[in-house]
């Protein structure tokens, strides 16, 4: 009977110290995919300020007239008149493309927003 009682302190014990073996060899000094990088980490976190100062100012100056008189220019074109200012192969359907094909659908005049 003592002979079992100490085989069973024996395993007993055994079992309570592979346990706190288990937790000292999960760390183990290698090498891993994250080394080698230090320098940049560093030189990141210690940036101060990474944005431009100015970036924060919502208080852009403006001219309202200019403005109006920019977008009136932009849709007068370089021929002064409105509509027709179009400069490419394809202003209506039922011109042709440089490819020798009809424009079709692809026509700046048939998608929205595109050219009167």
């Amino acid at each position: 009977m003592a002979k079992q009682a100490r085989l069973i302190a024996t395993c007993a014990l055994s079992l309570c110290l592979s346990g706190c073996a288990a937790d000292y060899l999960n760390n183990y000094d290698t090498a891993t995919l994250a080394s080698g990088d230090a320098n940049n980490t560093n030189r990141l976190l210690q940036t101060v300020d990474p944005f431009n100062p100015n970036s924060n100012n919502t208080k852009i100056e403006g001219d309202g007239q200019r403005a109006v008189a920019v977008v009136s220019q932009y849709k007068a074109g370089p021929s002064g008149g409105g509509g027709g200012s179009y400069q490419g192969n394809c202003a209506t359907p039922g011109d042709t493309a440089a490819d020798g094909s009809n424009c079709g659908g692809r026509a700046a005049s048939a998608r929205p927003g595109g050219a009167p």
